[in-house]
This record gives C-alpha cells, sequence and structure tokens, in this order.
C-alpha cells in the first residue's frame, strides 16, 4: 500500500509541476478609418503591469500607475514611447498621431489616439514595437476596419511590421 501511494505522489507531482503558469505577453489595438472624419481612430489595449515595469525601466523607476491616484507623467511617458514605438504609413505615407488620452479597465490600460487628415485609405503600413523592448515574447495585434472590411496582424519581435491594402 505504501508504494502504491509513493508511486501515486510521485506522478501527482511530476504532472503538476509541467502545469506551471506562464506569462502571456500581448496588446491590442484597433484602428478604425472614419471616412466621415477623414482620420484613422486607434485604440490599444495593454496590460497595466507590463506598461508599468515598461515605463519604470525606461522612465521613471518611482513610477506607479494607480487607477485611484492619477499621475500626470504617466501620459507623458505614454506619449513618449507610443512616439518611438508605433510607426504608421498611409498610402506609402509616415502620419503622425495625436495622443488623446487613456482609461483604465480592469486589468488594462486603453490608449487612444487618433490621425487627422485621412482623406482616403488604399494601404496602411503598420510598425507595432509596444513592449517587445522589454518582453521578447511579446505579441502585439493589431485589426484594422474600413468600412465592412476587416483585416489583422500579429507581429512580434523580428516580424514587427506589416502591410495591409484595402
Amino acid at each position: 500500500m505504501k508504494k502504491i501511494l509513493i508511486v501515486f505522489l510521485i506522478t501527482l507531482s511530476i504532472s503538476l509541476s509541467s502545469f506551471v503558469t506562464h506569462k502571456f505577453y500581448v496588446s491590442v489595438t484597433q484602428i478604425d478609418y472614419n471616412e466621415e472624419e477623414h482620420s484613422l481612430q486607434i485604440i490599444s489595449r495593454i496590460f497595466i503591469d507590463d506598461i508599468e515595469d515598461l515605463l519604470i525601466e525606461r522612465y521613471d523607476e518611482s513610477i506607479r500607475i494607480d487607477k485611484s491616484e492619477e499621475n500626470p507623467k504617466v501620459d507623458e511617458y505614454l506619449k513618449k514611447y507610443f512616439d518611438q514605438k508605433l510607426v504608421l504609413q498611409v498610402n506609402k505615407r509616415e502620419v503622425s498621431f495625436v495622443f488623446i488620452g487613456k482609461e483604465y479597465e480592469d486589468d488594462l490600460v486603453i490608449c487612444y489616439l487618433e490621425v487627422e487628415n485621412i482623406h482616403s485609405l488604399e494601404s496602411l503600413k503598420v510598425s507595432n514595437e509596444i513592449l517587445m523592448d522589454l518582453f521578447e515574447e511579446q505579441q502585439n495585434i493589431v485589426h484594422v476596419k474600413k468600412e465592412n472590411q476587416r483585416k489583422s496582424l500579429i507581429l512580434e519581435k523580428g516580424k514587427s511590421n506589416g502591410l495591409l491594402k484595402f
């Protein structure tokens, strides 16, 4: 009986050790072409703890993202980081975006951006290296919508840009 119990416990411990949790690094960015407003409206969702780790490492060791106590430096750092890591080309022409702001939802920070004066959208080249400089396994999913067309990209380190044609 003792042998059976020992074998069972060893088997159980080996089985449970194979279920070690693995952190999943992902962001999701939605880009909608608004023909009436001649703009690209961008919403980027990033896990709060991941972006906080990045802001601490890159800009300010004392920075904390706290939903109840807003730090004005967070917007400044987010804008600066997005300017460096998110690059858009519309119809083969690089465009710049305006960082509108952010809000929090559960464990996500949701960032709002906009590119103005886009009168047509024939092609969109997206380079999204958000968090790739901190996390090797980072994947950035990009969904683009123009009227009733939807296209997507999965970007990762080594393949951080993609071209979509409409």
